[in-house]
């Protein structure tokens, strides 16, 4: 199994992004909580992973930090929820804020994610929370802290197309996402920043 990659981003549209590591690219699926740390392209980067085995494909998947890796870990447990809900759940509502909305059983809180109704929402209250009993979470582990998030040099019209579809693969409706990042001011904005708002606004 793969634990761990270290190389050279290549490509990154998300949820997917590709990873250079001596002349092999991995392609890896991340949550956009992950893509909010990634350097630019053509810079060196650290992912902690996990490697989903089905009969039609090896699939990989990668975290910025420890905590987000065993959660998702443990969400694709939970029956009903695939990696992509996971990816899904990552994205929309960080680690530590999934947990403590378990712990309170807030069902409201996961029902605003994309891909989750009332059933799915109390199944995963009633599953995660023994689970979660002695969660401690983590600031950072994969990725070196001097590295920052941005985009290359592309026009406005592009950012937005690549939030738009971001959004679209993480479960929003073409519809919804299109709304979602309208209402932004996206003055001066990276795609994983416009993504990061839109994503905050459904969980208000």
């Amino acid at each position: 199994m793969i634990g761990r990659l270290s190389g050279i981003l290549i490509q990154k549209q998300p949820p997917l992004l590709m990873i250079d590591v001596h002349g092999v690219g991995y392609e890896v699926q991340a949550p956009m909580s992950t893509f909010y740390n990634l350097p630019e392209l053509d810079k060196s980067v650290v992912l902690l992973t996990h490697m989903v085995v089905r009969e039609d494909a090896q699939l990989l998947y990668g975290f910025y930090c420890e905590s987000e890796r065993r959660l998702f870990k443990s969400l694709i447990k939970v029956n009903g929820v695939g990696p992509k809900l996971a990816l899904t759940i990552l994205s929309g509502i960080s680690a530590d804020e999934f947990v403590q909305v378990v712990k309170n059983n807030d069902e409201s809180g996961l029902i605003r994610l994309p891909g989750i109704g009332k059933k799915t929402a109390q199944r995963l209250i009633v599953e995660m929370k023994d689970r979660l009993d002695d969660w401690q979470g983590e600031d950072e582990a994969g990725l070196d802290k001097t590295t920052t998030a941005s985009d290359n040099l592309i026009s406005g019209q592009d950012i937005i197309k690549e939030a738009t579809s971001a959004l679209i693969a993480l479960g929003y409706k073409p519809v919804e996402a299109s709304k979602m990042i309208s209402k932004l001011d996206k003055q001066n904005q990276s795609s994983e920043s416009l993504i990061k708002q839109a994503l905050k606004n459904t969980v208000r």
